[in-house]
């Protein structure tokens, strides 16, 4: 399983703050998938999660920044983890069949 591309980030961001009731068109959905490079759809997920909360702590609406933010203070399970995660994908090339 490889990571989202840089289009599917942007998509998901999109997805995921419509589903929260936020207008998507201002956000920059760019900079955002640029920003979440080795995030997962879930760990995208989780960035708008945690800037939802920040933002409501800090009395202001959640914004590109905010969401910026809370990437930058997250580090992704593929760097955390990437030993982990290289193994995995090694064992699943032999005994897996692919999704796609």
């Amino acid at each position: 399983m490889d990571l989202p591309s840089l289009e599917v980030r942007a998509a998901l961001f999109e997805l995921h703050l419509k589903k929260r009731g936020r207008d998507a068109t201002t956000f920059d959905l760019q900079k955002l998938a640029v920003g979440s490079d080795g995030f997962s759809g879930a760990e995208i997920e989780q960035a708008i999660v945690a800037g939802l909360y920040t933002a409501f702590a800090q009395k202001q609406q959640l914004t590109t920044e905010v969401l910026l933010e809370e990437i930058h203070s997250t580090q992704p399970l593929s760097v955390t983890r990437a030993e982990e995660v290289t193994s995995i994908r090694e064992w699943a090339k032999t005994r897996a069949a692919p999704a796609d």
